[in-house]
Formats: C-alpha cells, sequence, structure tokens
C-alpha cells in the first residue's frame, strides 16, 4: 500500500468514490504529467478546461473521477487525445481500427470507444449515452463536432433550438454553439463522434456547475 494510500486526509473520498475512480487508474498521474509537459499552472489549466484549480487537483490526486466532457475538454488544453489521458498506448498508428481491439471505457455516465488512431487532429469515438445523463451540461469550446445517431433518439440543443434526431440522422455544427446531447429514450442512445483537437492552451469547454465545485 502506498503512502497515499496510508495518509490519505479525513476529507478524502469515501470507498465507494475510490472504488469509481480506480476504474481508471492511469488518469491521474498522466493528467498530471501532462499539464506540465504543457508548461502550465494548476491554476491556468484548471481555467482553460472551464474547472476550479481545487477540482483539478482532486482529480490529479485520484480523488475525484472525470467526467468524458472533462476528459475531452483536458485533452484540448494539452493539446493530446482522451485515450493519452487514459494512459492508452498503441504499438503503430494504424489506419485501420478493428472493433476486437476498442476496449469500452466508462466516464461520467457514459460509454465510449475509440473509433479513431490517436495523435491525429481530429477524435473519433463511438458513445453510449445513458437516458438522463449530463443533459443539462453546456459545452461550448472552439473547434468543429460531427455526431451520427447509430441506435434511439438524441436530443440536440444548438443554442435556442432544440433537434430530435433519430438513427441514421446526423449534426455537424460549430463548437461555438452553446450545445447540449441527451437521451430521449429510456435504453439511452448510441452515436459516432468526431471532433476537432485543438494544440492550443486557451481551448476550453464550459462544463457548467458541478455540484461541491466553485468553476
Amino acid at each position: 500500500m502506498s503512502s497515499s494510500e496510508t495518509e490519505r486526509s479525513p476529507g478524502a473520498a469515501p470507498p465507494a468514490d475510490r472504488a469509481a475512480a480506480d476504474a481508471l487508474p492511469a488518469v491521474a498521474p498522466q493528467l498530471r504529467s501532462l499539464r506540465r509537459q504543457a508548461t502550465l499552472t494548476l491554476e491556468a489549466a484548471a481555467r482553460a478546461a472551464g474547472l476550479s484549480p481545487a477540482h483539478l487537483s482532486r482529480l490529479e490526486t485520484g480523488q475525484r473521477q472525470p467526467s468524458l466532457p472533462m476528459l475531452l475538454a483536458l485533452a484540448r488544453v494539452y493539446g493530446t487525445t482522451v485515450a493519452e489521458l487514459l494512459g492508452e498506448t498503441v504499438a503503430a498508428r494504424d489506419a485501420v481500427i478493428r472493433a476486437a481491439d476498442m476496449e469500452p471505457t466508462a466516464a461520467g455516465g457514459w460509454t465510449y470507444w475509440q473509433a479513431g488512431a490517436p495523435a491525429r487532429g481530429m477524435q473519433a469515438l463511438r458513445v453510449h449515452v445513458p437516458h438522463g445523463s449530463q443533459g443539462d451540461i453546456v459545452r461550448v469550446h472552439p473547434g468543429e463536432e460531427w455526431l451520427h445517431v447509430l441506435r434511439g433518439r438524441l436530443r440536440l440543443r444548438l443554442g435556442d433550438t432544440t433537434h430530435q434526431l433519430a438513427p441514421g440522422d446526423s449534426a455537424h455544427f460549430d463548437s461555438l454553439t452553446p450545445h447540449r446531447i441527451a437521451a430521449q429514450d429510456p435504453d439511452g442512445v448510441e452515436l459516432l463522434f468526431v471532433h476537432t483537437l485543438l494544440q492550443s492552451p486557451t481551448a476550453a469547454l464550459c462544463l457548467g456547475p458541478t455540484p461541491g465545485d466553485t468553476p
């Protein structure tokens, strides 16, 4: 047992939260390492990602489990991919990604699979969004997003307009448009999701308020 485990402070996460954080064991050290590689202070990185410094500190020490939107935000800030944040490595950057090689990852209630190669200018994901998960989170950030509904119905709000997307429908929009994504059906929605990766520490994702934290 490490010293960090034996000397946990009284305000640390309870066992149930620690178990959830253990589901992504590589995230905490990767977050700190990539932030330092980007020569960003904790305060600067948190501000760029739309988080509070205290929240980012808890993510870096493994006391909190990041949601998928948080991982996407931090990947943009550090100029990398969610796969690298999770500590995933590949032997070579192959053009073909086999279904058998796509390992599911859970974050913030969503389940997603890497559908593209790392270290590219775009990131491709296959995502399952459960009903009632993060539907109230408003996202705003530079870049573009494209999504395609595979199964279920998606409620997509762009600015002041709400769209209902059925299987086979797609959407391609400027990510600076405030947007929300939610599953319309109780069984959730499955979609393909592609977004640009911005190689700039100023890229930010507005995640909305997180309980217990002040952005």
